[in-house]
């Protein structure tokens, strides 16, 4: 099935063929890309997206880190953080954390395995998929995890003057997350997607 797409860059308008995989589409005039048909993309992506939620889950439920000071372990968890700045009336931080580390890339997993898992059984996802889908693709750049353990690690040099800092399983699960959701978005082909959507409906 032939697609009507515009350049991203200049507007001119492209009635593409269906690619081979692995290939790319660039425009005539300006040399950007149109369209790359990524390899084995639902597969691929699905199993990052299962992945990722499995690490989600260990990065919320064990703990983060651990601060040890003569003798007294205190365990922290990253729903900790956001709940300490709420209580120290930083209402508007702790919802931005909150949004941008825990609920935003909650949502990119579970609304691409949403949208995925019955594509990948020739289904359509049972309520508005096209709008599940853009809403993904809206929040994709809100998701900004590695912002905020940038910011733990800026914490952590400090508080290491005055305790000794434990990293927890969640620590070593939220990195590794943050390399998978670019995986995720790195391995999804949109157009792809797309079209399957047009093709079931």
């Amino acid at each position: 099935m032939n697609s009507l797409i515009a350049c991203h860059e200049c507007d001119l308008l492209y009635k593409l063929p269906v690619l081979p995989e692995g290939s790319a589409a660039k425009c005539s005039r300006c040399g950007a890309v149109l369209q790359r048909h990524k390899r084995n993309s639902l597969d691929r992506t699905l199993a990052w997206a299962i992945a990722g939620l499995i690490l989600f889950a260990v990065a919320n439920i064990y703990p983060f880190l651990a601060l040890k000071s003569e003798g007294l372990v205190r365990e922290t968890t990253l729903i900790t953080g956001v709940e300490q700045l709420y209580k120290q009336d930083m209402r508007s931080v702790a919802v931005l954390v909150f949004l941008t580390s825990i609920l935003f890339p909650f949502l990119q997993l579970a609304g691409t395995l949403y949208m995925l898992l019955p594509l990948k059984f020739k289904r359509l996802p049972w309520w508005k998929p096209a709008l599940v889908f853009r809403f993904i693709r809206t929040i994709q750049p809100w998701s900004m995890m590695e912002v905020f353990m940038i910011g733990i690690l800026v914490s952590a040099v400090k508080l290491a003057k005055m305790a000794s800092i434990i990293p927890g399983l969640a620590l070593y699960s939220f990195v590794i997350l943050i390399f998978v959701l670019a995986a995720v978005a790195a391995s999804l082909d949109p157009h792809l997607v797309w079209d399957r959507l047009e093709i079931e409906r």
